[in-house]
């Protein structure tokens, strides 16, 4: 690999005068950029294209949450399918743990516990 950065430097730190005054408050930071085959320097820049509101959806569930799953006595094939997914009996609570992805790719979100 030739090229490698080599500084990163914020915004308004020494080094961005020029930059800052030129961009203002869209100047997010200044690279170089060396590139050791072709003995140049590169220097970018990165900028605030567009600021907007963001409201994160709250009740979306991350994909390596453990869920708890509940199976019935004598449901062995549900049993065999979640440990073939990489889940566990909890012997203490008597429930199956599966990571959310998975519950979702074999299709037994029905059977979360809620807690």
């Amino acid at each position: 690999m030739t090229k490698k950065i080599l500084k990163k430097i914020k915004a308004g730190s020494t080094g961005t005068k020029y930059m800052t005054e030129k961009y203002g408050n869209k100047l997010v930071c200044v690279r170089y950029i060396y590139d050791s085959e072709k003995l140049i320097c590169t220097k970018t820049i990165e900028l605030i294209e567009e600021i907007h509101p963001w409201n994160p959806n709250k009740k979306r569930i991350p994909g390596n949450k453990i869920m708890h799953l509940r199976v019935e006595y004598g449901e062995k094939y549900i049993g065999q399918l979640i440990k073939s997914c990489g889940g566990r009996w909890n012997k203490e609570k008597k429930y199956w743990e599966l990571p959310y992805r998975e519950v979702i790719s074999i299709g037994l979100e029905s059977r979360i516990i809620d807690e």
